[in-house]
């Protein structure tokens, strides 16, 4: 028995991919191509039209073609009708349930349609190992506290489930001794993490700083909302050299107006607040935010708010997205904007984006910065920063390999990533 694993979304949906390939591994079924595979995984994702639309092609196409098909993540969860409208014989597994991912694996091979529904509050860290990869994904939570307008992932899945504190910090160590340089915490929302257990991202980080290894923590997205309860926790916690200096918080829109119409629970006065302290506690820290352009009650005047919010608090990293009405979210409800309204705004956003991104990036034009290499590319490694900027180093230009921490001068910046040349090696792979 052979089965392949087919992964879209987000670094929680890329770490439930890896617990599943465990739990099949460890129940004796082989990971496999595509092409060689009995059974194909397809572990979806429902945040944008495009891609669910990609998505529901490809699972067509695969049982059209005779594959057996089990679908799991988000899509599983939030929209079995449509997914069983263009492939009725796929077996279904809701997120939370991947722990029965192998039962349903087998009785797709034998040509019988599973479908495992519900919230299954286990503790999903209970199925985690870890491979030698360099870069270590270790989920702390699913579902959510929050209700955005335009989002039907807590629909998928569920409210919020923290998982153990200690489970946490031993896949940390698991990982950490096998080899990864890179441990990429995640979730639906970090900025939850905890409330159901009394405590909070803070507290845990203050338990991973203490881990013995040669690694680095990069903290996953956490939404505004929370930050207020625990950001001078945060804050000295970020001092320990374990983690990156690096947040995601995703603002989603310049307007107090949009904000309230989205159900986001914060102002914007409150994210610049917190940027500047941030800021101010972490020197050089790298923030990130994410904008929603177009969202059905959205002015120009709205609009404008958020370029002034971009040029005025200057993210390191802007991810910049259309509205795209979800079945489950209340937003779909609105009457949608024009379609060239939307583009105008993307790529008015996209030019001022584009502009304060490059003028922070060329500030590190001619220094040397260590960083870690943790990704391969064809032609290229992808390093990073103490502050998690992303510097590609070309191969050939040195003895660059995964796991290395080398000395690297930047000789060029883009409005997305360094480039950067290695001066000096720092530590030998181990």
């Amino acid at each position: 028995m052979q089965v392949h694993i087919k992964t879209y979304g987000c670094t929680l949906n890329q770490a439930d991919s890896d617990l599943m390939k465990w739990v099949l591994e460890s129940d004796g079924i082989a990971m496999a191509s595509q092409e060689e595979s009995d059974v194909v995984v397809v572990n979806t994702c429902t945040v944008k039209t495009p891609t669910a639309q990609k998505i529901l092609h490809a699972i067509e196409r695969l049982e059209s073609s005779g594959k057996r098909v089990v679908v799991t993540g988000c899509m599983a969860s939030a929209n079995q009708a449509l997914i069983e409208s263009r492939a009725p014989k796929a077996s279904i597994v809701t997120t939370s349930n991947i722990s029965s991912i192998t039962r349903a694996v087998l009785e797709a091979a034998n040509g019988r349609k599973t479908v495992i529904n519900g919230h299954d509050r286990k503790d999903k860290l209970v199925m985690f190992d870890h491979d030698g990869a360099v870069i270590a994904k270790v989920p702390v939570s699913e579902g959510c506290l929050s209700s955005c307008g335009f989002c039907e992932t807590k629909f998928a899945r569920g409210p919020l489930n923290s998982f153990s504190e200690d489970l946490i910090v031993n896949a940390v160590s698991i990982s950490a001794r096998r080899g990864a340089k890179e441990i990429q915490l995640t979730s639906q929302d970090m900025g939850a993490y905890g409330i159901d257990r009394k405590t909070d991202i803070a507290r845990l980080m203050g338990r991973l700083s203490a881990i013995d290894g040669d690694f680095k923590i990069r903290v996953g997205m956490l939404n505004p909302e929370h930050l207020g309860r625990y950001l001078d926790g945060l804050i000295n916690a970020m001092q320990s050299d374990r983690f990156y200096k690096f947040i995601h918080l995703p603002v989603q829109s310049g307007s107090n107006r949009v904000l309230q119409a989205m159900k986001r629970m914060y102002t914007i006065e409150q994210f610049d607040e917190y940027a500047a302290r941030l800021r101010d506690g972490v020197p050089g820290i790298t923030i990130e935010t994410d904008i929603i352009v177009g969202y059905p009650t959205e002015t120009w005047q709205d609009f404008g708010e958020t370029l002034d919010f971009v040029e005025r608090t200057k993210p390191n990293v802007v991810n910049m997205c259309r509205f795209w009405a979800r079945p489950h979210a209340p937003a779909s409800k609105l009457p949608r904007l024009p379609d060239s309204v939307i583009t105008e705004r993307s790529s008015a956003l996209a030019r001022v984006v584009r502009r304060t991104q490059q003028r922070l990036n060329d500030t590190f034009v001619g220094k040397e910065l260590n960083v870690l290499v943790t990704e391969e590319e064809e032609r290229s490694f992808n390093a990073r920063t103490d502050n998690y900027k992303k510097v590609i180093i070309k191969k050939g230009a040195s003895n660059a390999s995964l796991g290395l921490r080398v000395k690297a001068r930047i000789d060029l910046a883009s409005c997305n990533v360094l480039y950067g040349i290695p001066v000096q090696t720092l530590t030998a792979v181990v």
